[in-house]
């Protein structure tokens, strides 16, 4: 059966709140396909339209000659991204409240805090269970190319994810989907995302 993906376009103006933006330098904007047809239009002079931006990849937002970066949309989980993979300030422009706000750094912190504790568990964990999506959009199957070592690993093939507590005797969750599964906390285990688990491989 083929599925057909229709871009949610959100009808809110997002003027208002880029008039509210104050910040003297170069500015990479970025936003979600929400409200991409939007951004495209923006011209203003040392803003750098960089275009869409997901949670598990921010490239359109990397290797910009910018001084800082404007996120257009609701929410933190973008920006932080942004902030984790440039290591520049990102203002928050919010069209909904019509606010604008700067991303606290220390909501960046907390997250790389989490997968620093979670790589440590992984280090001295013995049983791995590998979450892997079946949507189109978040099915990141990198897992198969991983060498776990001689960690006893099991794959769960899932729509969604829950009930990862009712598995106790996995230790760590290494996460192949979307990367908010990982940061958020929300399922009270162990949970990394494996483009992390790869980065310290890579350290080493």
């Amino acid at each position: 059966m083929k599925t057909v993906y229709i871009p949610a376009k959100s009808e809110v103006d997002i003027a208002p709140v880029l008039e509210k933006v104050d910040f003297k330098g170069k500015l990479g904007v970025v936003t979600t396909v929400q409200h991409l047809d939007e951004v495209n239009k923006i011209k203003k002079e040392g803003w750098v339209v960089a275009g869409q931006v997901l949670g598990c990849n921010v490239k359109n937002a990397l290797d910009l000659d910018v001084d800082a970066y404007l996120y257009v949309g609701s929410g933190k989980f973008h920006a932080i991204q942004v902030a984790r993979k440039t290591g520049k300030r990102v203002f928050l422009a919010n069209p909904f409240t019509n606010s604008v706000t700067e991303l606290d750094m220390k909501d960046v912190e907390k997250i790389e805090k989490r997968i620093k504790g979670a790589y440590l568990k992984y280090l001295h964990s013995k049983k791995v269970g590998v979450l892997v999506s079946v949507k189109k959009w978040q099915n990141y199957m990198q897992g198969k190319d991983f060498d776990f070592g001689d960690k006893e690993v099991y794959y769960f093939l899932c729509d969604s994810v829950s009930g990862l507590e009712d598995f106790s005797d996995i230790e760590v969750w290494v996460n192949t989907a979307c990367p908010r599964l990982a940061y958020e906390g929300e399922f009270g285990v162990c949970v990394l995302n494996l483009e992390d688990l790869k980065s310290f491989a890579t350290v080493k």
